[in-house]
């Protein structure tokens, strides 16, 4: 490891989507956003629009930020306009966020050299989209003049929900021993509990679900694990991988000195090493700058250039740049602002695609799972699970699904290339196949169960001729009921009707073997034993009749 190398400025934003889960069962729209706006003594609070009148708050910056994206993103982004005429026309943006404002910084301690580091807290937000049970946690750290393997530790290890193991002696693997959360003041208001190896054990035993460590519960209040004991209105879960995809941006003062191993930590979020080496074998990593390296802006070979490195791959976004560039730099117009926005909503859309699909697939296998094709109730369930599905499906496709995100060369093909990493497009079309899947069995059970009841109709009918001519004999004054009073004519019709009636109601339950019976009564092919036998099955009793 190069023992001078110095990150001058540092970045990093974790991004951790969540599925919230069903306040009221079969309705479509459960806006946890407004029920989290009432939630009393709530530690959040919901983020100003910029867009408002009143114009000192509303900076260059917010300009940059929303000419970046083309039309429809920047709809799904900020909404349109505050006339009444254009509210009815599109409406408000369907992105609700909140903000926390009581913490300050992050006292990380290292498990590799217990090496204690104070990062400032530059954001705390939480995201709500409408429409859909997902909420996305944004919480961005900082600091200066930190050595590079420290940071390649922060993003291997910082972005942990829970330990996935622990080592010899209790370490939980893979995460940095200790997280603090410290208020204005300093003192510590949540502090992380990796170590507690039973605490997680006994969770997973009990709930057959993950247990997310203490301080990023605290972190979500008044939101809930949805297995917790905890109270809270709204209770969430585990969608993806516990380990949080992150955007990291790193200025040092020659960017064009790192390794190619320091390039491949970075973008792979891999363990701090050796510069001299590589985190994985040269075979995996013969392609490493085709597949995760964006070199509009680098050439290594020139450092007096703006020289700027992107790389993404499914752990997240990297930016590396030169500190002595004002542009790199520049919180306002520059990189560093252009990071903590533009390709910060980037990243936002990119994982939001990902965590709405996946989201929706999960439901499907909830419903799946529910189903019970012996109870006619969980079928009807079944159904209305799958519509309600399917119309959220296309709604996410119409109003929140894009392929182009803006005409500004980087932003597109970062976004390209982002999404690609993380297969969104495959995940996308598997989605759309297994709703499509659901769609023609539920088309195909309609038409089975119509065409059933099609046939057993005709069987009705065919039966019911017998009983329309010897009822039809009423009619031809064999009994002469004119003259009678009310009551015999009353006692003449039931004692007609209620026999039809049940001669009716007792074909439609026979109603299948009926229908074998005429099936082979017209063919020439069977003998007449056989169409006797047909005929006498139908009348002995078999379970499962219907």
């Amino acid at each position: 490891m190069m023992a001078d190398t110095t990150v001058r400025q540092f970045r990093q934003i974790l991004l951790w989507p969540l599925q919230l889960t069903p306040m009221q069962e079969g309705v479509q729209i459960q806006k946890h956003s407004e029920l989290f706006a009432q939630v009393q003594n709530n530690p959040w609070s919901e983020v100003a629009d910029p867009f408002c009148e009143d114009q000192t708050r509303f900076l260059e910056r917010h300009y940059r930020e929303f000419v970046t994206f083309l039309p429809h993103v920047q709809r799904f982004l900020y909404g349109q306009g505050m006339g009444e005429a254009v509210k009815r026309s599109y409406g408000e943006s369907p992105i609700r966020a909140f903000r926390r404002n009581d913490l300050a910084k992050v006292r990380i301690t290292n498990a590799n050299s217990e090496d204690v580091t104070l990062f400032d807290i530059e954001r705390a937000e939480l995201y709500f989209f409408y429409d859909l049970d997902i909420a996305i946690l944004a919480l961005e750290i900082g600091a200066e003049n930190i050595d590079l393997a420290r940071v390649q530790d922060m993003l291997f290890q910082f972005g942990r929900a829970y330990p996935a193991y622990w080592e010899d002696g209790g370490v939980a693997a893979h995460c940095v021993k200790r997280v603090a959360w410290l208020s204005q003041a300093g003192e510590v208001l949540a502090a992380s509990d990796y170590e507690r190896r039973e605490k997680y054990l006994a969770f997973v035993r009990r709930h057959r679900a993950p247990c997310i460590a203490a301080h990023w519960e605290y972190l979500l209040e008044p939101m809930a694990l949805h297995h917790s004991e905890r109270k809270g209105a709204i209770r969430y879960r585990q969608i993806e991988h516990y380990r949080m995809p992150s955007l990291a941006y790193l200025a040092l003062d020659a960017p064009t000195q790192l390794t190619r191993g320091d390039f491949a930590r970075l973008a792979l979020a891999a363990e701090a090493g050796d510069s001299n080496t590589l985190p994985y074998s040269e075979q995996y990593l013969a392609d490493f700058e085709q597949r995760y390296c964006y070199d509009r802006h680098w050439d290594e070979h020139n450092p007096t250039k703006r020289n700027t490195r992107f790389m993404c791959s499914s752990h997240g976004f990297v930016m590396v740049g030169d500190y002595n560039q004002r542009f790199f730099i520049d919180a306002q117009t520059g990189l560093l602002g252009q990071f903590r926005h533009q390709y910060f909503l980037l990243g936002l859309i990119v994982y939001f695609h990902r965590a709405a699909l996946l989201m929706l697939s999960d439901r499907l296998i909830g419903s799946i799972s529910k189903l019970d094709i012996q109870h006619p109730e969980s079928i009807r369930q079944f159904k209305r699970a799958i519509r309600h599905i399917q119309e959220i499906f296309l709604r996410f496709t119409h109003r929140y699904w894009f392929h182009e995100v803006s005409e500004q060369v980087p932003v597109r093909d970062l976004f390209k290339r982002w999404s690609n990493q993380l297969g969104t497009d495959q995940l996308f079309a598997e989605t759309r196949e297994e709703i499509d899947d659901m769609s023609r069995y539920l088309e195909r059970d309609g038409l089975r169960r119509q065409a059933n009841t099609v046939v057993r109709l005709t069987v009705v009918t065919t039966f019911g001729l017998i009983g329309t001519v010897a009822t039809g004999f009423l009619g031809m004054n064999l009994i002469s009921a004119a003259e009678q009073p009310l009551l015999v004519k009353i006692i003449y019709f039931l004692a007609v009707f209620i026999p039809v009636m049940a001669l009716t109601f007792y074909t439609i339950m026979k109603s299948k073997r009926l229908s074998d019976f005429l099936d082979l009564l017209p063919d020439d092919r069977v003998s007449s034993k056989t169409k006797l036998a047909a005929f006498i099955r139908v009348w002995k009793h078999h379970p499962g009749d219907a």
